[in-house]
């Protein structure tokens, strides 16, 4: 579960990270960096679609700049993988909500911008 979210700093189960991170199956992948800085591409999230989660959740930062591509979205779907985009203070939330309705849900938060 994610504890707290600020601009810049995340909590995942009491630990604190500055960067942005991933999580994949309960663990924490931190100092999450794309290839493309604020587009997410299918190989920064290979971890992720290795282990077919129901729910993919991208917090966008706090403004919205980050966006999934458009390849990753049709890989997505066609996966049967739902995407979910929000700013990462809502997407904190949804992550939290789905996570403890019990679903298999992964996710990418960009903490900053």
């Amino acid at each position: 579960m994610i504890d707290a979210f600020r601009f810049g700093r995340i909590v995942v189960d009491g630990r604190s990270y500055g960067s942005d991170i991933k999580i994949v199956e309960g663990r924490v992948v931190s100092n999450w960096w794309r290839r493309s800085g604020h587009r997410v591409e299918r190989a920064d999230v290979e971890d992720i679609l290795a282990v077919s989660p129901e729910v993919l959740v991208i917090g966008k930062g706090q403004p919205g700049l980050m966006k999934v591509s458009p390849d990753l979205r049709r890989h997505l779907v066609a996966q049967g993988i739902e995407v979910i985009e929000e700013r990462t203070p809502r997407a904190v939330e949804t992550f939290n909500r789905l996570s403890s309705a019990g679903r298999r849900v992964a996710a990418g938060f960009h903490v900053g911008c």
